[in-house]
């Protein structure tokens, strides 16, 4: 009755249309509020979905992996992260599996991309604790995260990684998903994935970790580097036996079996198959594989050139050179390049610790080489009708106001070439220079395939244009390989996902032609160094040549040389270009290179996989061609393009190639 009652008041009284515009201000008033409202969350979830890319499926169920192995199978890591091929998860030990799933995500298999449950249960704990103690994301949730967003801890982050995992659920099944976390899950000391943590920490295929094994790597996830075996061991423990401990809660495991376990801890055992000292050259093929391997190719082996013990040596050498003499001597960093005279590298040394600085100083860093250079200068002359024993003075030069001096600033006369050489003349060398021509001396580098940059000036005859050791180390193979240009490689074969076995790769891949006349006349010129020159500390047993290059203030000092198997380069210097004390290229680098080679071409290192496809001297290949059966001396019966793929030594005048130790062989293929 009162409602009626006052309705009719409201319809009879003029005021009534006051109230009815009332009425409908609000409506428009709330209206205008929604339009904002949905406007504004429109702009933020454009604002928080701006840029955002939903993975390729591939990315996930077959992602590029690229696995580096030595020349004699070992796994090389790069960038300090070692990853292997994918295993599906259910190719893997149950007990692995249920120990992530119940130490990370028990429920994985019955909530979506998102777990309720557990974000409420983290609130309330991370509430309770007064700071974030614990976690809810789904291992979804960490695969996107570790793979396409990134760690950082903001609502915009956490937002994208729902909407990307949700999505993904929607396209993978769940066992897709959880082999992509399995395979791409970081577990510390540089091991990506359970695969290459397994072979890391047990030297073990993943399909043969124990129960405690199992439980050891799947408690590293929450923290990797806290609870790196490696690093402690009793934290990695506890953080395992905790994982036992959820597996008996989530119904995975028996008590029987967890105390077992537990009594019988997992001890970690760096893997015989992994090398720890090459991170130097497996990022140098890394980053050459990489560039040259699709996005979406799979898993890719690639097997190397890399001898694991020249290896060892040259790091321990390098290392231990620079402990006994650095401090004295100002001298805080060296390189080692090592390769066989057709450029494949087996050896390669950036710096002192490659776990303190990855940079590669025999890659990246260009330094003036000085008399190193030399080389170049005198091919030049050579080129131009000179011989080793046509004289050249050496007397004061003055070009312009430029006047270079002689170490010592003694002056010898009228010399001959390869007197002036051994003894690194500067005066005398610029002389020859000017009178050959700078022009010339810069189209012989080219020719012996030195790509720096040089500049036309007379200084460049003393090496004051830089280059990287790589370079210049491999033009100096070219001299020990008689052809040019060589061009330094890594990758000996290749094996894709769709290859059944490995397929050989060539070497450099650019043409070559021969150095001939030259070739006996540079190393006459080099092998005067080490036998009576600059270089007399690098002098060996057996053959040996090289050339010694010191720069100004003792800023840089280097050894290049070769001997019959080998051509190795030599660094000596510092970051910042501070002068070293009184080190030059016959010393610090000279010793280097003379105890490297000693123990390179010692008996134990003569081991199939070592030092493949050596090049014996030309005199031991001429009495063993004379040995030969007459029908294998010609290549009337030999098939060379066969031959000449198969075998990086392949010679086609009497088709042999040098195997990995003793005489040179036959080739019947």
């Amino acid at each position: 009755m009162w409602f009626s009652s006052l309705a009719s008041f409201m319809n009879s009284n003029p005021n009534g249309r006051r109230v009815s515009h009332f009425s409908r201000s609000w409506f428009g008033y709330a209206a205008a509020i929604m339009v904002v409202a949905i406007v504004g969350l429109s702009a933020s979830a454009a604002w928080l979905l701006a840029g955002l890319r939903f993975p390729a499926l591939a990315e996930i169920v077959s992602p590029r992996v690229i696995v580096l192995t030595s020349a004699d199978g070992q796994i090389l890591p790069h960038a300090g992260e070692l990853r292997l091929a994918p295993v599906a998860a259910k190719n893997m030990p149950a007990n692995v599996v249920n120990a992530v799933l119940s130490i990370e995500d028990r429920r994985f298999y019955r909530h979506g991309a998102i777990d309720a449950l557990s974000v409420l249960r983290a609130f309330w704990q991370n509430l309770a604790a007064g700071r974030i103690v614990a976690g809810g994301s789904t291992i979804t949730q960490q695969l996107v995260k570790t793979n396409f967003l990134g760690p950082q801890r903001t609502w915009r982050r956490k937002l994208r990684e729902a909407v990307i995992s949700i999505w993904l659920e929607h396209h993978l099944t769940k066992d897709q998903i959880l082999t992509g976390y399995l395979n791409s899950v970081y577990l510390g000391s540089g091991a990506t994935g359970l695969p290459a943590a397994a072979r890391l920490y047990f030297g073990k295929n993943v399909a043969d970790l124990s129960l405690a094994e199992g439980a050891m790597l799947a408690g590293m996830i929450n923290a990797p580097e806290q609870d790196d075996p490696f690093h402690d061991l009793h934290a990695a423990r506890s953080r395992a036996a905790i994982t036992l401990d959820a597996m008996v809660a989530n119904g995975k495991l028996t008590e029987e079996e967890e105390l077992a376990a537990k009594l019988h801890p997992a001890t970690p055992n760096r893997g015989d198959g992994v090398s720890g000292s090459d991170g130097w050259f497996g990022d140098w093929v890394y980053r050459k594989a990489s560039a040259a391997t699709p996005s979406d190719s799979g898993t890719v082996q690639i097997r190397t050139t890399l001898d694991p013990l020249l290896q060892q040596k040259a790091v321990a050498i390098v290392k231990a050179t620079l402990a006994q003499y650095g401090a004295e001597k100002h001298a805080s960093e060296a390189a080692l390049v090592a390769m066989r005279p057709d450029g494949a590298v087996v050896a390669m040394v950036g710096g002192r610790n490659y776990a303190r600085s990855s940079f590669n100083r025999a890659v990246q860093a260009e330094r003036q080489p000085g008399s190193a250079f030399k080389l170049f200068d005198y091919y030049a002359a050579l080129r131009q009708g000179y011989t080793p024993e046509n004289q050249i003075l050496d007397a004061p030069v003055d070009i312009h106001g430029w006047q270079p001096a002689n170490y010592g600033r003694h002056h010898h006369g009228e010399v001959t070439l390869a007197d002036a050489f051994a003894d690194s003349l500067n005066d005398a060398t610029v002389r020859l220079s000017q009178q050959v021509g700078i022009g010339q001396v810069i189209a012989a580098a080219r020719d012996l395939g030195l790509h720096a940059r040089l500049a036309n000036t007379p200084s460049l005859a003393l090496g004051t244009s830089e280059v990287t050791l790589l370079d210049l180390t491999s033009a100096y193979a070219a001299v020990r390989a008689g052809r040019t240009p060589v061009i330094p490689w890594g990758i000996s074969a290749i094996k894709s996902r769709d290859d059944p076995n490995y397929v050989t790769v060539s070497g450099g891949g650019e043409s070559q032609h021969g150095l001939g006349q030259y070739q006996g006349e540079l190393i006459e010129l080099l092998q005067g160094v080490v036998d009576h020159g600059t270089g007399r500390a690098a002098k060996l047993e057996g053959f040996a040549a090289g050339k010694t290059g010191t720069t100004q203030d003792y800023r840089d000092a280097w050894f290049v040389g070769f001997d019959d198997s080998l051509v190795v380069g030599v660094w000596v210097g510092n970051d910042d270009h501070s002068p070293m004390k009184g080190v030059v290229g016959g010393s610090l680098p000279a010793t280097i290179w003379k105890t490297f080679m000693e123990q390179a071409g010692a008996p134990a290192t003569a081991t199939p996989g070592t030092i493949a496809d050596q090049q014996p001297s030309t005199a031991a290949n001429e009495a063993f061609a004379a040995e030969l059966p007459p029908q294998q001396t010609g290549t009337a019966q030999c098939n060379v393009p066969a031959c000449e793929a198969f075998y990086h030594s392949f010679r086609a005048s009497d088709c042999t190639y040098q195997p990995y130790w003793g005489p040179r062989q036959y080739c019947e293929r």
